[in-house]
């Protein structure tokens, strides 16, 4: 076997750990959490699933395709950081860039200067490209949330304004789904999934606010 096939098929084994880190979102029958693997999945065939309703220009779904899968690769080593945990999120940046810098170190430079390029530019979300794999990586758990009468919300408090900041970019990249977001956020209010904010938002089509980036896990 050459040096590089070895490198390949070593980095293979090493993501199979994936299937193994549990998530906060269960699956919609409620039998478990998922697991990244299966996060990752779900993302990948949304992605192609609902880009029909994309209003970006110029969004490429085989790169978008690409980051769904590489998205969370790094979490074989820094674990997983739920979206609404702020503790968890304290020195998220450096945990995962240390853990990307170990894990595609495995590859082949130039497979591991790309991969590694995937993932920064789904992080940092200042592509079309990324933006619209954020919305999609946000909705994936929302929607899980919304069969699940809010899981993750409601074990933990989440409140309306942090939904809607979370949710934002589903604004921006999917402008049609948006309504699902507000109606689900609203049956949340009304049935005590998710705590209302003092001021929180309650207007017809939600808020427009300031999502931030990154990539914790949750919608």
């Amino acid at each position: 076997m050459d040096a590089e096939l070895g490198a390949r098929l070593g980095f293979l084994v090493e993501i199979d750990k994936m299937k193994g880190i549990r998530r906060q979102t269960l699956l919609a029958d409620r039998s478990r959490e998922e697991t990244d693997a299966e996060h990752s999945w779900h993302f990948a065939v949304m992605a192609l699933t609902l880009f029909g309703y994309c209003a970006l220009e110029g969004v490429d779904i085989g790169r978008v395709l690409r980051m769904a899968l590489v998205h969370d690769l790094v979490e074989v080593y820094a674990g997983d950081t739920f979206a609404y945990d702020a503790k968890g999120a304290v020195g998220k940046e450096a945990r995962e860039a240390e853990a990307a810098d170990r894990l595609f170190s495995l590859l082949p430079d130039g497979q591991a200067a790309e991969f590694r390029g995937i993932w920064e530019e789904f992080d940092r979300m200042g592509t079309p490209d990324a933006v619209y794999a954020s919305a999609i990586d946000r909705l994936q758990p929302f929607l899980n949330n919304s069969v699940t009468e809010g899981h993750t919300w409601a074990r933990h408090g989440v409140t309306d304004r942090q939904v809607y900041a979370r949710m934002d970019p589903v604004r921006v990249a999917l402008p049609g789904v948006w309504g699902f977001v507000v109606d689900v956020v609203r049956e949340g209010l009304e049935k005590g999934w998710i705590t209302p904010a003092d001021g929180g938002f309650r207007g017809a089509g939600g808020p427009g606010a300031d999502s931030g980036a990154g990539s914790g896990a949750g919608g």
